[in-house]
């Protein structure tokens, strides 16, 4: 039987300094599942991953979420609870050799011990389409129980071999009261925390830390020590003032080419579909602190003015080009102040998307029926024989007829595309269009009897050329 010695005091002097050595989120990461913070609708009690630790039967999974939310320590703790080796892989600076070798002593261990191997690659987004390939033998035949980690939305950026044979895990921020837990238990804790330093965490501080953290567990502690470490007064109030000095500016975690740019985007056009100024200048704010390209956001809002405001309010569109024009104009920082004017314009602005609906159903009809031919009155008459083929006949010149609008076909069909909505200024055009449709209508009818008298005369039987008789 194997007996386990106690440290030395040299050995535990070592491991005193170490623990000195690491910044506090290090030290107060969770030694056993009990002690992790977040992430219930996964890991509560009942919930699916909880229910594969107790059943031995943790597969292949995928964390994808924030920084800060607890992907690299849960993968420490599952290690720990399926009783397995922890290995641990970067895939920033690991290449194919790497993760071979890995691999084979999984597979090597699990023959010579039964031991199964935890293989938790950070940031798994990062290995290439070769790299993720090399792990699905070893991930189907259960060699290794992968564990990814990646703030990229797994289904844009692994492979769909490998996500087709792991479980995704969805991390969300800590809440507020979460980080607060945190920041408490730190300050409590003799043996890794500074519950050894005199400090009384003011409410209002306490409050800053927790919302302004962004559920980043790493960047609340770290505020937290840097604020005790960096005073010498002891006892130590800390105040919403050190609180505000310790934290550093944030950096915006936003990549143009992710998830954070499609996210945010749609969280802008929403905002403005809405009718909410404020929550889509905020979407608006947090693109620009991210670096987003100010041509692609002016892109954007002239979308929107169209497709949800459209005729409802005409303006909308129009200072929607304006704000884009000015954009390319000025630049930044200056061209925020155009698109945040077309972007509180657009969200008050009454809604309609019937410009929208009605190109699209029009489009459709084009490409799924038959396509309808052009009438003969709207055909090009411009030209030299157009009258010997009929184009142009019976055409009415609009401006001749009364309120510029003559009763005449222009379909060859009855169909209606655009409905205007009963909001802004739609109003007044469905009054206008109610008038001119039944005008068009009377045009159709006309043209369909002309149509149905041709067809009868071209039916009557041939004359005999009889005389006429006179009386």
């Amino acid at each position: 039987m194997k007996t386990t010695s106690r440290p030395t005091l040299f050995e535990a002097e070592e491991e005193k300094n170490r623990r000195t050595a690491q910044p506090l989120a290090a030290r107060m990461r969770p030694r056993t599942l009990d002690e992790f913070v977040g992430q219930r609708h996964f890991l509560g009690e009942g919930k699916l991953l909880s229910r594969l630790l107790a059943a031995d039967r943790l597969g292949s999974v995928i964390f994808y979420g924030p920084p800060g939310s607890g992907k690299t320590t849960l993968a420490r703790l599952l290690a720990a609870a399926s009783r397995s080796t922890f290995v641990q892989l970067s895939a920033v600076t690991s290449g194919v050799k790497e993760l071979r070798d890995v691999l084979v002593e999984a597979r090597d261990r699990l023959s010579a011990s039964g031991q199964r191997t935890l293989l938790f690659v950070d940031e798994i987004h990062r290995f290439n389409r070769a790299q993720q390939d090399v792990l699905l033998p070893d991930v189907e035949d259960g060699i290794a129980i992968l564990v990814g980690a990646t703030t990229q939305n797994p289904f844009f950026a692994i492979t769909s071999a490998l996500v087709s044979r792991s479980r995704i895990f969805q991390f969300q921020p800590l809440s507020t009261d979460e980080i607060k837990g945190l920041l408490l238990r730190a300050l409590l804790d003799k043996e890794r925390g500074l519950g050894n330093e005199a400090v009384r965490l003011e409410d209002d501080a306490l409050e800053f830390l927790a919302e302004t953290s962004d559920g980043d567990a790493r960047r609340a502690l770290s505020a937290l020590e840097i604020g005790v470490l960096s005073s010498d007064e002891r006892p130590l109030v800390f105040t919403r003032a050190l609180a505000e000095e310790s934290l550093q500016r944030k950096a915006i975690a936003y990549d143009r080419q992710g998830d954070a740019h499609y996210d945010a985007i749609s969280a802008l056009i929403k905002s403005i579909r809405g009718s909410d100024p404020d929550a889509a200048l905020y979407w608006l704010a947090q693109m620009l602190e991210g670096g987003e390209d100010v041509r692609f956001l002016a892109r954007r809002i002239v979308i929107a003015a169209s497709e949800d405001i459209g005729n409802a309010d005409p303006h909308a569109l129009v200072l929607a080009v304006a704000a884009m024009q000015a954009t390319e104009f000025v630049g930044l920082p200056e061209c925020q102040l155009p698109l945040a004017q077309a972007v509180t314009y657009l969200a008050c602005a009454p809604k309609s998307n019937a410009s929208m609906i009605g190109i699209s159903e029009a489009r459709h009809d084009v490409a799924t029926g038959r396509l309808l031919p052009v009438p003969v009155h709207l055909k090009d008459a411009s030209y030299g024989g157009a009258k010997r083929l009929g184009h142009g006949a019976g055409y009415e010149y609009s401006h001749d007829a009364e309120d510029a609008v003559a009763a005449q076909d222009y379909l060859g069909v009855q169909r209606e595309y655009y409905r205007p909505a009963p909001r802004g200024f739609e109003q007044e055009l469905a009054k206008r269009l109610e008038l001119i449709r039944a005008r068009l209508r009377e045009g159709r009818k006309s043209a369909q009897q002309l149509e149905t008298d041709s067809e009868a005369r071209e039916e009557l039987p041939p004359s005999h050329g009889g005389t006429e008789t006179q009386e």
